[in-house]
C-alpha cells in the first residue's frame, strides 16, 4: 500500500500540490489532470525524485525516505522526460536498466524479449536510440518500467506522442500487468485511462478536487455523458466540480 500524507509543494510563489493525502492499493489509478495540475510534481515525490516541502510518502507505512534502495527495488518508473542515451540501441539500453535493476545475465535475454514485445518494439530493439521517434522513446521508457515485474508502476503520460493504434496496445498491456500491483497512470487524455482504471483522481492546481471509480463518479454527476464529459466540465471550463450538463 501506498500512501500520500499531507503532501505538499510549492514552487516559488506557485503551489504544485496543496496538502495532498491518497491511498493506493493494488490496481490501476488514473490520475487525471490538464497540464500543470501538479501530476508530475506528484509522480516526483511517490519516485523520490523530489522531496515535498511538507508530508511524506510511505510505502506499506514505512516512510520511503528510509526505505531508501528496498523501495527503488519495487519500483518502475517512466517518466514523461525522454533522457535517453541517443548512441546506445534500444536493446543496450534496457540490458543496462536490467543490470541497474539486479536482474541476472541469466534472466536478462527472456526479460528484454518480455517488455520488447510488450510494447511492439522487437524489429527496432538494435537500431540506435537517436534514431527513434518521439513515440518509440516512450515506448522504451515504458519498456524499462516494467522490467522485473514491480510491486509499483509510476506512468507519466505514458501514451505521449503515441499513434492511435499504439496508445490501444499500451493501454490493454497496462491492463494486463495489473494483477497484485499498484499502477498509477497519470494522463490529461481521457480515453487513455477511463476503460482500465480501478479508481479515478481528479487533480486541479495542485489539489485533489474529486475521485472515485468510474461508475461512482457517473452516478455522482447525473446527467454528464461519460468520463469525457465530466473532464470538460470540471476543468476545461474552470467549473467547480458541479455538473452543468
Amino acid at each position: 500500500m501506498l500512501k500520500l500524507c499531507d503532501v505538499s509543494k510549492k514552487y516559488k510563489e506557485k503551489n504544485a500540490l496543496n496538502h495532498v493525502s491518497l491511498t493506493f492499493r493494488t490496481g490501476i489509478y488514473g490520475l487525471l489532470g490538464p497540464n500543470g495540475a501538479g501530476k508530475s510534481t506528484m509522480m516526483n515525490i511517490i519516485t523520490g525524485n523530489l522531496l515535498p516541502d511538507n508530508g511524506y510518502v510511505a510505502w506499506k507505512e514505512k516512510d520511503i525516505r528510509t526505505l531508501g534502495a528496498d523501495y527503488r527495488s519495487i519500483l518502475g518508473y517512466a517518466p514523461q522526460q525522454q533522457g535517453l542515451y541517443d548512441s546506445f540501441t534500444g536493446r543496450r539500453f534496457l540490458s543496462y536498466m536490467a543490470a541497474l535493476k539486479g536482474i541476472s545475465k541469466k534472466e536478462m535475454p527472456g526479460e528484454l524479449a518480455r517488455v520488447l514485445a510488450c510494447v511492439n518494439m522487437e524489429e527496432a530493439a538494435d537500431q540506435a536510440i537517436g534514431a527513434y521517434s518521439g513515440g518509440m522513446k516512450q515506448r522504451l521508457l515504458i519498456a524499462q518500467a516494467i522490467m522485473g515485474s514491480p510491486e509499483l508502476i509510476v506512468l507519466d503520460e505514458p501514451t505521449a506522442g503515441l499513434d492511435p493504434k499504439e496508445r490501444v496496445r499500451i493501454r490493454e498491456n497496462i491492463k494486463a500487468l495489473a494483477g497484485g500491483k499498484t499502477i498509477l497512470v497519470s494522463t490529461h487524455v481521457v480515453s487513455d485511462i477511463e476503460p482500465i482504471a480501478d479508481e479515478i483522481i481528479m487533480i486541479r492546481s495542485g489539489s485533489i478536487i474529486d475521485q472515485g471509480t468510474v461508475a461512482g463518479l457517473m452516478v455522482k454527476y447525473e446527467g454528464c455523458n461519460g468520463l469525457e464529459d465530466i473532464y470538460m466540465r470540471v476543468y476545461e471550463e474552470g467549473g467547480d466540480g458541479t455538473c452543468t450538463c
